[in-house]
């Protein structure tokens, strides 16, 4: 019945501390909410229309949200004005005004290659999509000289007209916090001209625009590991398998309590027998010494029993994850989480002397599962 009890409480207490480990490479965003972020960018736009025309203002708003480390989308409105220098036809427009909306698909170059590091504060990121802009319809009016052949041209502008295409571009963001960021953003896109016939290139125009902004994230970055979501489940199914174990063991619990109510009192000393120690372990997250709420439980329960019998020696035996860490790293977290282990049992009353201490460093599969490894071992 003791032994059912132990393997018990080492499963349920490995499972509760390795839920929260992070030891793999890929994340994901834990909560709809999360990851959803605003930015501002201000900077200048050029049209490519037969040669580079004159720069204008430029400026965007945005709203979208980080999928993964990698991957992300957002929802960008743009513009204020476009510039076409003088044509052959004499056509002039400087800042005529427009809008533009485009939604973007977002890849993140350094997390895709060199795997996410929540401490990185630069990030190369590539982006682009469909692209909508708006502006005012030009006109274009020939006039045909019949004296001298010649044409002259009149321009009007009326109505918004939409015009849909794609753009592609680069970022370079530094995050200042796990909220704020900069960055600065080059975009190129082909579009029909905003200037429509009184442009050379008016089915294909050619734009690129250099901005320097900020983005604000909602709650700062939070994303989960997926091996959380993976050893959860895994974890699950292993406790549903020893639930019925569990309530076996109580039940037999129950049935020997009965019994010993039953037995006369000269037996006192076999219950004094049973009260002995047997092995109990506390388990720690990865690179921790630090003994969790579980632990101090499994503490709190040996030291009655250590105080109980204290003519009995007990080894306090530390270990470390060898799949994790270096040898000289694992030996010395297994003598720390023994020592805390020591600590907590004479803080409980326990006689020093009745303990001895030991670090093995780290160790490969004892219980099956690395993350079993990080353990100190009462016996």
């Amino acid at each position: 019945m003791k032994r059912k009890f132990i393997m018990a409480s080492l499963l349920l207490a490995g499972a509760c501390l390795t839920m929260n480990a992070q030891e793999k490479d890929k994340y994901y965003t834990e909560k709809g909410s999360d990851n959803i972020f605003v930015g501002v960018g201000v900077g200048g736009m050029a049209v490519f229309n037969d040669g580079m025309n004159t720069p204008a203002f430029n400026f965007n708003v945005s709203v979208g949200k980080y999928i993964n480390p990698v991957w992300g989308v957002r929802g960008q409105i743009g513009g204020l004005w476009q510039s076409l220098d003088k044509q052959d036809n004499g056509y002039y427009g400087y800042c005529k005004k427009f809008g533009e909306i485009n939604l973007d698909a977002m890849l993140n170059l350094i997390n895709l290659f060199g795997g996410y590091n929540p401490d990185r504060a630069f990030n190369l990121y590539l982006f682009g999509g469909p692209t909508m802009n708006l502006g005012k319809a030009v006109d274009t009016n020939i006039t045909l000289n019949a004296a001298t052949g010649a044409q002259s041209y009149t321009y009007s502008e009326h109505g918004l007209k939409a015009r849909f295409g794609a753009t592609v571009g680069l970022g370079l963001g530094y995050d200042i916090t796990d909220k704020w960021a900069l960055n600065l953003e080059a975009r190129a896109g082909v579009t029909p001209s905003i200037f429509g016939d009184a442009s050379d290139c008016r089915k294909a125009e050619a734009t690129g625009r250099l901005t320097i902004g900020a983005a604000y994230t909602f709650g700062g970055k939070k994303f989960v590991p997926l091996v959380s979501k993976i050893e959860k489940d895994a974890i699950n199914e292993e406790i549903n398998k020893y639930r019925s174990e569990l309530a076996k063991a109580q039940a037999d619990l129950a049935d020997a309590k009965n019994a010993l109510a039953n037995v006369k009192p000269e037996v006192k000393e076999v219950v004094k027998e049973v009260q002995v120690a047997g092995p109990r372990a506390i388990f720690f997250k990865i690179g921790s010494a630090k003994i969790d709420g579980y632990g101090k439980v499994n503490i709190q329960l040996a030291a009655k029993i250590l105080k109980a019998n204290p003519d009995k020696k007990y080894k306090i035996a530390g270990y470390a994850d060898k799949a994790t860490g270096s040898v000289s790293l694992n030996q010395k977290l297994s003598e720390k989480r023994a020592q805390a282990v020591y600590d907590a049992l004479v803080a409980e009353g326990v006689n020093g002397d009745q303990l001895e201490l030991v670090g093995f460093g780290g160790t490969e599969n004892m219980f099956g599962k690395n993350y079993l490894n990080r353990v100190v071992i009462l016996e």
